[in-house]
């Protein structure tokens, strides 16, 4: 599923690119005006200005391109959802709930909905909202990959799992430098940083994207007691997971106040 929303969003940039209605990253030379805008402009050299930035929200900003980022947004916005919860059952399934769950999965959520609100109200048409849902979806959407990776450490028992640890720490801190810079450089008033803030944009959604990829090391042992977990309002521990195959074929049998106290 993030890969299919990776593939979305370059495609977006692509057709912004297409339409003329952002500079390519490559150009780094704007102008205070131009004659014509840039989308009515031809030949090998375009005359930009910060209208022109190709800042993610720039990408979405005119149709036909503006449809796809609502689209994109909204969905990727339920796939986050979707992982975070998957998550945090899968924590409590294989290990026990923790501060750290529980914390992540709230920056998880309100991530989602900032992501909501960045994708319907663009930045042109709508600037105070989109930058609200931007405001909450960046912050929160960094603080969730920090909380993951300590929750990572803190569950590592295996070489294996340390090195996933070890990447996501990685990443974690790449993400957070790319955001820092994107938004130091944001604020700026010159041409050239303001194009590096939009390329560190993407970088720190790349990095995002590609940490959330790394759930599948976990994801590959979701079975239907995850989903039990939920249903159960996370109660079902490891502890709950043996009473529960205990009861339902072992020779022991628990009685109901078992069962509540867990």
């Amino acid at each position: 599923m993030m890969k299919l929303t990776f593939l979305l969003i370059c495609s977006r940039y692509a057709m912004a690119l297409y339409n003329q209605h952002v500079c390519p990253v490559d150009n780094w030379l704007y102008n205070q005006s131009c004659e014509e805008e840039l989308h009515l402009q031809s030949g090998p050299t375009l005359c930009c200005t910060l209208e022109n930035v190709p800042l993610i929200s720039k990408c979405g900003t005119l149709p036909p391109e503006s449809c796809f980022f609502s689209l994109i947004c909204s969905t990727g916005s339920f796939i986050v959802m979707v992982i975070v919860l998957l998550r945090y059952a899968h924590v409590i399934e294989k290990h026990q709930n923790c501060v750290l769950n529980t914390a992540a999965l709230s920056t998880g959520w309100i991530c989602a909905a900032g992501l909501i609100m960045v994708g319907n109200f663009q930045v042109d048409n709508a600037k105070i909202l989109h930058y609200v849902g931007a405001g909450v979806a960046f912050p929160t959407s960094m603080l969730f990959v920090c909380l993951q990776s300590a929750l990572t450490y803190r569950l590592a028992k295996t070489q294996g799992e340390y090195n996933v640890a070890h990447l996501r720490l990685a990443m974690t801190l790449l993400a957070f430098i790319a955001l820092v810079l994107s938004g130091v450089f944001f604020v700026q008033e010159s041409f050239v940083l303001q194009h590096a803030s939009a390329i560190f944009e993407w970088v720190f959604c790349v990095i995002i994207m590609l940490f959330y990829g790394t759930f599948s090391f976990e994801f590959a042992g979701v079975t239907g007691d995850t989903v039990m977990v939920l249903a159960r309002g996370g109660a079902l521990g490891p502890n709950g997971r043996g009473h529960k195959v205990e009861s339902l074929g072992g020779p022991i049998s628990h009685p109901p106040e078992s069962m509540s106290m867990l």
